[in-house]
Formats: structure tokens, sequence, C-alpha cells
């Protein structure tokens, strides 16, 4: 992307405020990070967009961080229907039977330590990285995996911020 504004960000920064609302609600399930994001509009640059959204992140509680967490779904188990889930959890799709299974179980053991779903970004990562990164990660204090949870966040809303304002939108993707 770069510094220059695209037709895609203008797009973007022309929405009506309802869509451009929906539209990032599909970035990221926080309503703070969203009403944040959509009241700095216009974006002169995707940096800029992307400064506005690091922010954003930075500033959620822990409850506004939960309410983005809610929005993703289980490593191995994306989302019927969602092909932004499907995409970004690529890397499990050739995992093997007992490799799905291990991630079942690492998946519930985490979600019951820490009260929520492990959250990684998983865009490029193979399934055996991600079973690592769940396993080096449950026996980190709850205030650890809080702060890698919102760069993890960060990093996925990057990926998804790029797609939005991408010239021209794929279609279907």
């Amino acid at each position: 992307m770069t510094s220059s504004s695209t037709p895609g960000l203008a797009r973007f920064n022309t929405l009506a405020a309802g869509e451009a609302a929906a539209a990032l609600h599909e970035v990221c399930a926080s309503a703070a990070w969203g009403s944040t994001v959509l009241a700095r509009r216009p974006y002169a640059t995707a940096e800029a967009l992307f400064s506005t959204s690091d922010a954003a992140m930075a500033e959620l509680s822990p409850e506004d961080l939960a309410e983005a967490m809610a929005g993703h779904p289980p490593i191995g188990r994306p989302k019927p229907g969602d092909p932004a889930s499907a995409r970004e959890q690529r890397g499990m799709a050739g995992a093997s039977e007992e490799l799905r299974t291990e991630m079942l179980e690492l998946n519930l053991a985490y979600q019951e330590r820490f009260g929520h779903v492990f959250l990684i970004c998983a865009t490029g990562a193979t399934g055996e990285q991600m079973r690592d990164a769940v396993k080096s990660r449950i026996g980190n204090s709850s205030e650890q995996e809080r702060e890698i949870v919102r760069t993890e966040l960060g990093k996925i809303n990057h990926i998804r911020l790029t797609r939005l304002v991408q010239d021209p939108p794929e279609q279907g993707a």
C-alpha cells in the first residue's frame, strides 16, 4: 500500500456512516474501536488509517478486547459462510485429523484458562505453528495474554483494513 490516497481508500472515506460502520465491524467486532476509526474519517493515506487503528486498539479496555475477540471463531473452526475467517485460517485446511483434534483440545484448555478463544493472526501460519503458539501461550498470566491478544488483533485489523481499502475490491475474497 502506498502512502498516497487510493481509489479504495477514497471509496471507504465516502461510504455512508452506517455502511462504513458495518464494514469496520467486519474488520473488528469492538464497537469502541469501530467508533474511533469511523470518527476520524476521512483518511489521507492508508498509513493514517492504520495509525488510527493502532491507537484505537491500544485504548481498548479489557471489556472492549473481549468484544473484539468474540468476533473470532476458534482456530481450526472458521465461521461457516465467512470467507475472511476461512482465508485467515487456511493453514489449518490441510491439517491432519490428529492435529485438528489436538487443536480442539488446546483451544478448549486455553478457553477454560483465559475465558476466551485463543486468538492469533493466523494468516500465513501453518497448523503446526498455531499449535505451537497456543502451547507456548497457555502458561502466560492473564495480563500477558491480554497484551499478546491486543497485538494479534492489531495485526488482523491491518490485514483486514488493507483488504477493505484495496483497489479494486476483490470479488468474493
